[in-house]
């Protein structure tokens, strides 16, 4: 039985999330909750949710490529990306579409092939060219329409995890899966 957020998928984004070969995620907003911490002594943390991070690394050990595609710069999204193995990383991107064209060049994958999920404005550009475009629950209302599917939760919040259970489910990996953790 999927969770409540796969119940009553359509056949679109069933067939849309079953293509996707290369997940992306942003970063402020939706693998975190949008909030910037700042220490005294300037430094930033960053807040990631535990679940999230599971399902990234489902994610690639069922064969979907993972990346970061974000517009800042920030020292915990090194620190995270390395702690869950993901490849791909790209900070400091003011055109996050040209980012994802190329990447998807250098994966030899088409557009069709990609999921990008966001929340705000800058996610827009990728978001229209993705194949499956997801939006977090309190995504801005423009990437909210532009979205393919929308999560249940919000960023930071086990958002990405709901991502990723919708492509893990949409690919008939999650019942095998499951049962591994039995």
């Amino acid at each position: 039985m999927p969770e409540s957020y796969l119940a009553n998928l359509s056949d679109d984004i069933l067939a849309r999330a079953a293509k996707i070969r290369l997940a992306v995620f942003d970063v402020d907003g939706t693998l975190t909750d949008g909030r910037l911490w700042y220490g005294e002594d300037g430094r930033e943390t960053k807040v990631f949710h535990v679940h999230d991070g599971l399902g990234l690394k489902r994610l690639q050990a069922n064969g979907i490529e993972v990346a970061i595609i974000t517009a800042r710069i920030s020292h915990p999204v090194s620190l995270r990306a390395e702690e869950l193995g993901i490849n791909h990383v790209y900070q400091g991107q003011s055109d996050k579409r040209a980012c994802l064209h190329q990447l998807l060049d250098a994966l030899h994958l088409m557009p069709e092939q990609a999921a990008f999920v966001g929340d705000d404005l800058p996610d827009l550009p990728p978001m229209h060219i993705a194949g499956l475009a997801v939006a977090v629950a309190n995504a801005h209302p423009w990437v909210a329409e532009a979205a393919h599917w929308r999560t249940t939760r919000s960023g930071g919040m086990g958002a990405a995890r709901e991502a990723c259970d919708l492509i893990l489910h949409a690919h008939g990996d999650s019942n095998a899966e499951r049962e591994r953790w039995r």
